[in-house]
């Protein structure tokens, strides 16, 4: 009954914010189109204008809190009802948390223990249990929206190998009876995506850890996810490559008309690090179109608050506003109907910047996780703090350069 009665109140919560939203951006609208209406006129008030970003700024204010509200309410509850698991199930969490509590590595042998460095045969930490594991993706893919939109493959290499057709196969038209030509087949090449070690280091007292009513599966999957999904995000949109995933941004970008594989095309906002003075939306509507139906039918935008912010003035040529808030709370916004998914690492708008993608996520980035995430236990280092060395290995990149396009504020 408890338990029932917190998740209502965290419904009513998250209903009443959501409500709290929705007349927000009502008024966000009418301040507007009162802006709109003085351009026209040619008889723009400054108060009206500070007043429209004031809005704005409050509205993606209460956005973010309603997306923290949300967040919130998909962790697991500490008294969350579970089916009972069995004995060797039993036994593994049994023992691993013996060892996160006390240091005690003897337990129960199925609980493995792991080398943290590939080729070496020193011991490492242990295992983290596959339930306690499970938990911990399912948070990170709430958290992190790059990797909620991109195709996950479960790896037990180092490299996940891709292969894909550089040039399709030929065909042609031939006579009931004449001899077909020989055609050309196609050439195969690889893509290949090697999982680079992601690490957490949480703390937590020895006199909390000795607390028997302390969930430690919990709180080890609340603390590891937090700094996860920063680092992923992070990563999965601007990484380098080098012991990190490479991140769609850090692919070459060639205007769209020139695209070729291997680099994304991107489509120009009209303007030096702006949208263009006229008809802004306009740009937007190209770089929905850019990509081929069957990757624009499965779109999402993929932007920052800020940016977002930006385009939330914008409007058709029928006079609608071409963002819309999701229908429901912990349903996205859309712009021109499709999810519009804020990632706070795409950059700010600025000259030659890259921060607005749109695409086919699914199918045009690859996240691929090592199996197995380890725990190094270190009651030295840190005294009286024992730390909780986390390790997952986790690669990532495009696999496919058609599925996704980009927006480059620039003139062309």
């Amino acid at each position: 009954m408890d338990l029932e009665t917190k998740a209502s109140y965290a419904d009513a919560e998250i209903k009443s914010a959501f409500d709290e939203f929705l007349s927000a951006f009502e008024a966000f609208k009418q301040s507007n189109d009162e802006r709109l209406k003085q351009i026209e006129t040619r008889s723009a008030d400054v108060v009206t204008d500070d007043k429209v970003e004031r809005i704005n700024q409050a509205l993606s204010e209460q956005k973010r809190a309603l997306d923290e509200l949300t967040l919130a309410a998909h962790r697991p509850a500490l008294g969350e009802t579970r089916p009972a698991p069995d004995r060797l199930t039993r036994e593994k969490k049994a023992a691993f948390d013996r060892y996160v509590r006390k240091g005690d590595a003897g337990g129960y042998d199925a609980l493995e223990v792991k080398a943290l460095s590939v080729g070496s045969d020193a011991d490492g930490g242990y295992v983290v249990p596959p339930e306690i594991e499970q938990s911990i993706d399912r948070l990170l893919a709430k958290a992190s929206p790059i990797r909620s939109l991109a195709t996950v493959r479960q790896i037990g290499s180092n490299v996940y190998r891709k292969p894909f057709a550089t040039t399709e196969a030929a065909s042609g038209w031939v006579a009931e009876t004449a001899a077909p030509a020989q055609t050309a087949t196609p050439t195969l090449a690889a893509l290949d995506f090697p999982a680079m070690e992601l690490y957490a280091m949480p703390a937590a007292t020895q006199t909390l850890l000795d607390d028997a009513q302390v969930n430690i599966e919990q709180w080890l999957a609340e603390e590891v996810q937090i700094v996860f999904a920063e680092q992923e995000g992070a990563a999965f949109i601007s990484g380098d490559g080098t012991n990190k995933p490479k991140g769609f941004l850090a692919y070459t970008a060639v205007a769209d008309g020139s695209w070729s594989w291997g680099n994304l095309g991107y489509i120009a906002s009209g303007a030096a690090g702006a949208f263009a003075a006229s008809d802004p939306a306009d740009a937007l509507l190209d770089l929905a179109y850019a990509p081929r139906q069957a990757y624009r039918a499965n779109g999402t935008w993929v932007m920052n608050r800020k940016t977002e912010s930006a385009v939330r003035k914008f409007k058709d040529s029928t006079g609608a506003y071409i963002w819309q808030p999701g229908g429901a709370a912990g349903q996205p916004a859309t712009l021109f109907g499709y999810p519009v998914a804020e990632a706070e690492d795409m950059p700010d708008i600025a000259a030659d910047s890259l921060s607005i993608a749109f695409g086919d996520f699914a199918r045009g980035y690859l996240v691929v996780d090592r199996v197995g995430i380890r725990v190094l236990r270190d009651p030295y280092t840190a005294k009286p703090y024992v730390l909780f060395y986390t390790t997952k290995r986790v690669g990532g990149g495009v696999q496919n350069f058609e599925a996704i396009k980009l927006m480059k504020f620039a003139a062309s």
